[in-house]
């Protein structure tokens, strides 16, 4: 009885260390999954005007109170039909609308691209010479003709007399 030796210090495992890695990785990935909050489809809150709740339609006021399984349960009805119909709209929906919107602001940019911003340029470019044309007619043909106007009328004197 006190002669027997611990037989648990003589025993080891020998295992090199990528057959260790591999023989842990099933355990590893047999972790729970944590949970991960869907990305943001709208990052830049262009449609936060769409959070629409149940309270921000239908409000009843302290004085007039449905019972509280009608209240449940029209809010139970709202969310579902609001979750199904924006489901099956989007379902319906989202690929073609998609697909127009796609072609329409390519069309558009391209058109910006290689119609408007030429025009625009050119038209920077063609202006400041049109500007000193304009510049030069004003000052022949209208500045002479409005100083003499104005220094001919400056003359005449209106009074007003009454019966």
């Amino acid at each position: 009885m006190g002669v027997e030796k611990d037989r648990r210090s003589d025993t080891s495992i020998m295992m090199d260390e990528d057959e260790f890695n591999r023989s842990i990785e099933p355990m590893l990935a047999k972790k729970e999954k944590l949970h991960v909050e869907p990305p943001d489809r709208d990052p830049s809150g262009m449609n936060a005007h769409l959070k629409v709740g149940f309270d921000d339609v239908i409000a009843e006021p302290l004085s007039t109170h449905s019972f509280d399984r009608v209240w449940i349960g029209s809010h139970a009805v709202f969310e579902l039909a609001k979750y199904v119909f924006y489901r099956v709209l989007t379902t319906l929906l989202a690929v073609p609308m998609a697909f127009l919107l796609g072609l329409v602001f390519g069309v558009l940019s391209c058109i910006h691209v290689w119609v408007v911003m030429p025009l625009i340029q050119s038209f920077l470019m063609v202006l400041p010479s049109a500007r000193v044309v304009w510049r030069s007619l004003t000052d022949m043909f209208l500045s002479p003709l409005f100083q003499s106007m104005g220094k001919s009328l400056s003359l005449v004197h209106v009074e007003t007399t009454y019966n």
